[in-house]
């Protein structure tokens, strides 16, 4: 497969100014996309171009049957004034696990790579540099054969776009937020499409966040299908702290999707620098485990957010339980410190694990 990628600018005098502040998350664009199209067997036609509406028939997989994946990566300017990306490779397979799970052809990873690096390139002057802002990465693929018939697209649009963004939360790494813990709802069940970073999984959670939020929570605490063990939180996967330090996250199942920030942790406790593991966490085990002070912090990890400290959880029956003293545990408030100081520059990362953005001179 030729990795020839077309450029497609626009001429300097129609392009816009990024703006001097960056606020809020995933609302912003730079005004240019990577894109690459499927047929035949074959992914084709790889180009920079202007962000625009794609052409897209209404009978289109995607459209009716769901045929979706994406992913969310991040890179960060450094103080050399160069772009990193943080982990990209491990976005590029996972979307390639989700493209299979709902049987969509994967994007070679080397494509994904140098398509992302050509377009930062393209795009430096986008990238932020206020404290707690990254140029926010949203690769995305979806079936495009107009068919009313229910099989899987025999065309495919890949597509990389960039959004300057400032944190997920308002007020940023600041507060502890509640969680609902709820029968009422799943994410996913063993066998379907838990594992894959899907449009229609996120589609299905509105719901029941539109209910935590009813109950004044930030998002539910997923269960599994029996409501006995601990899956995910919300949009991000779960994470406890136990009396000795030790981060326990729920074990990866077909039915949990492998957040690339979880896996980054557990290998950070491999090189000694957190303690972390994974078991199976009865959540009748948990709740107790909080009530006794046993568990002191808790939350969410995913690339957004990076760490979203859980300080209550609300039960159905609308007791609430306290982890902690409510707010930022050290340990936590630690291992953000350390995860967003790696992203930026300020402490070595793991040989690997940034890619700095070459200069191609093509923008």
């Amino acid at each position: 497969m030729s990795l020839d990628i077309r450029y497609d600018l626009l001429p300097p005098d129609r392009r816009r100014q990024p703006p001097q502040k960056v606020e809020g998350f995933g609302a912003v664009r730079t005004d240019h996309m990577f894109v690459a199209s499927y047929a035949d067997g074959a992914w084709r036609d790889a180009a920079i171009v202007p962000y625009d509406a794609f052409r897209v028939q209404p009978g289109a997989t995607a459209l009716h049957y769901g045929q979706s994946v994406f992913e969310g990566a991040k890179a960060f300017r450094h103080d050399d004034g160069e772009i990193r990306v943080f982990r990209f490779d491990k976005n590029a397979r996972r979307l390639n696990l989700s493209a299979g799970i709902l049987m969509m052809p994967g994007v070679p990873v080397e494509l994904q790579m140098e398509g992302l690096l050509r377009l930062l390139d393209v795009e430096r002057a986008w990238c932020p540099t206020e404290p707690e802002t990254s140029m926010y990465i949203r690769p995305f693929l979806f079936g495009t054969q107009d068919t009313l018939g229910v099989k899987a697209s025999s065309s495919y649009i890949f597509c990389i776009m960039l959004s300057p963004s400032g944190p997920y939360y308002p007020g940023g790494f600041s507060k502890a937020i509640k969680l609902l813990v709820t029968r009422r709802f799943h994410r996913a069940v063993a066998g379907g499409t838990g594992a894959a970073k899907t449009g229609g999984n996120y589609a299905a959670s509105l719901r029941a966040a539109a209910h935590a939020h009813e109950a004044g929570a930030s998002q539910v605490l997923y269960l599994d299908a029996g409501n006995t063990t601990i899956e995910e939180a919300g949009t991000m996967n779960h994470y406890h702290v136990m009396a000795d330090g030790t981060f326990v996250i729920p074990e990866f199942n077909d039915s949990i999707l492998r957040s690339v920030t979880s896996v980054s942790v557990l290998e950070l406790a491999k090189l000694g620098v957190v303690k972390a593991r994974q078991e199976v966490i009865p959540i009748s085990r948990f709740l107790e485990d909080v009530r006794s002070g046993r568990v002191t912090e808790a939350g969410g990890f995913g690339t957004a957010a990076v760490v979203s400290p859980v300080g209550v959880y609300r039960l159905d029956d609308g007791t609430e339980i306290t982890v902690g003293d409510g707010g930022i545990g050290p340990r936590t408030r630690a291992l953000y410190d350390y995860y967003t100081r790696m992203q930026t520059g300020k402490i070595a990362a793991p040989q690997r694990w940034m890619t700095t953005v070459p200069r191609y001179g093509c923008g």
